[in-house]
Formats: structure tokens, C-alpha cells, sequence
């Protein structure tokens, strides 16, 4: 249960503000149809974020546990300095909208956007440092779901009003805490 709640507060924190976040307030704001619009960040983000959970389960069967547990803890320690860089959406991403609807749209684009992101990232890292994928990936897209289905339906109003600076100080924090935790041995109960 700790996987998944880990995974839900940090990448709720994390996406606050994140490239992706924009991109629903973007497609909030064109299209106006929030539930094909939430229906595709769901699709996109579980299918992203499940493909970064294998990817990082994969990871602890290649690394042997010292050299895992040192890459893990370096990942979240970047991911905190990483999450101290505002994101701005590109306009390519946006433009993919226009040729496959609202829902496919807002796949296409999420997935895209999310290929690389500090919130794919990190799915890897947790994935790689908890025991259960599973419950990483529900929580990490739980988290982008918190973040992002009020940014669908309240848009600019919503993001004007939420101090950007302390969510993004208490993630990098979060991720700090899970690094520092994790080179000081903390996951020796999950075999690294």
C-alpha cells in the first residue's frame, strides 16, 4: 500500500504545473469536452505509465543491488532538482489535436508529452524501488488524474490561484527525502 501511496502524493505534487498539466488546460480550453478529454488522460497515462512500471521492474533484474540502490537513489535526488524547473508546453503537441478528436487528441498527446517526463521518470524509479509495479502505476496515475481533471474543468482560473513555488518545493522535497532515504539503505526490506 506504501507503493501506492507514495506514488499517488508525489506524482500528484510533481504534475502541478508539469507540461502535461498545461496541455489539459489547453485542451480544456479548445475543445471544451472534459470527459473525452479525462477519458484520454486516463488511457494515455496507463498505458505510459505502465510501460515505465515494466521498464522499471526490468531494471532490478539487471542491476545487482548496491549499483540499484545507488541509481535509484541518484534518480530521485535529480528528480528533486528536476521538479524545480517550471515546464512550458510546446505548440507541435498542441496541434496534434486538430486530426484525431477530442479523445484521440488528448491520447496522442499525453502519451507524446508524458515520453520522458519528470512524471514517467519517476514511475520508473518507484517502480524499480518498490516490489509491486502494479500498485506504482495505479498510484502515479492516480496522481496525474488528481492533478490533471481539475485542471480539465477550471482551466487558468484554477492554475492562477495555486502557489506553483511551495507545490514544487514540498515535490523536490518528497523526491529528495526518497533519495536521500534509499542511499542510506532504507529499501534493504525490498531486497536492495
Amino acid at each position: 500500500m506504501e507503493a501506492f501511496l507514495v506514488s499517488t502524493g508525489i506524482v500528484t505534487l510533481a504534475e502541478i504545473g508539469d507540461k502535461t498539466q498545461l496541455l489539459a488546460f489547453l485542451l480544456a480550453a479548445r475543445f471544451k469536452r472534459p470527459v473525452p478529454i479525462i477519458a484520454g488522460i486516463l488511457v494515455a497515462t496507463l498505458f505510459n505509465h505502465g510501460i515505465a512500471g515494466a521498464l522499471g521492474t526490468w531494471i532490478t533484474t539487471v542491476l545487482g543491488p548496491d549499483v540499484l540502490r545507488w541509481v535509484l537513489g541518484l534518480s530521485f535526488l535529480g528528480m528533486a532538482g528536476w521538479t524545480l524547473i517550471p515546464d512550458k508546453i510546446e505548440e507541435e503537441e498542441a496541434k496534434i489535436a486538430s486530426r484525431f478528436g477530442v479523445f484521440g487528441a488528448t491520447l496522442v498527446t499525453f502519451f507524446l508529452a508524458e515520453m520522458g517526463d519528470k512524471t514517467q521518470v519517476a514511475t520508473v524509479a518507484m517502480a524499480a524501488h518498490y516490489t509491486s509495479p502494479l500498485l506504482v502505476v495505479a498510484g502515479t496515475t492516480l496522481g496525474m488524474l488528481i492533478a490533471d481533471v481539475p485542471a480539465v474543468f477550471v482551466g487558468d482560473k484554477l492554475a492562477k490561484k495555486i502557489p506553483m513555488k511551495p507545490v514544487h518545493i514540498t515535490a523536490a522535497a518528497l523526491f529528495a527525502l526518497l533519495g536521500v532515504m534509499t542511499l542510506l539503505g532504507a529499501g534493504k526490506g525490498f531486497g536492495f
